[in-house]
């Protein structure tokens, strides 16, 4: 499958943000497509951390199975994919001018032939940056609003 990557800019620093994405079980609250996240390690933060995603774009749904294998607070979030879809996915945060973060979702996935194989990975590809794009407008929204709300 064709790398994904989207971006957005929050205007918020870093440490808001982090504090937005560093609960994991809170991602379902900004990702249109992630269902409910079950922890399979005791770790809920960390390299390390072991969750399922129950997963659903249009009708297909699927468990994610993830690995936290990054963890660098206010910083980066990096993931291994090890359930039906395997890959890589990394969460990137730099600060930016007037105090905003740049926010970065790159995943490079493959997808197995039972779902498609190399066929479905460009359109599924489409289908995932348009998803994802949409979870980070969630996200800036969710952010900006409880930072708006400090001061």
């Amino acid at each position: 499958m064709p790398g994904i990557r989207v971006t957005t800019t929050i205007s918020a620093p870093p440490k808001a943000v982090w504090a937005a994405i560093s609960d994991i079980s809170t991602h379902v609250n900004w990702m249109d497509d992630a269902v409910a996240i079950t922890f399979t390690s005791p770790r809920r933060q960390g390299v390390g951390t072991t969750f399922d995603c129950a997963t659903k774009i249009g009708p297909f749904r699927l468990t994610d199975r993830m690995v936290i294998t990054e963890w660098k607070p206010n910083k980066v979030m990096g993931v291994r994919h090890e359930g039906l879809v395997t890959g890589r996915g990394r969460f990137t945060l730099r600060r930016q001018r007037g105090g905003r973060t740049k926010f970065t979702w790159a995943e490079r996935l493959v997808v197995p032939w039972m779902l498609g194989g190399p066929v479905a990975a460009v359109p599924l590809a489409i289908v995932l940056r348009r998803v994802w794009a949409k979870n980070l407008r969630h996200l800036r929204e969710i952010v900006e609003r409880s930072t708006s709300n400090l001061g």
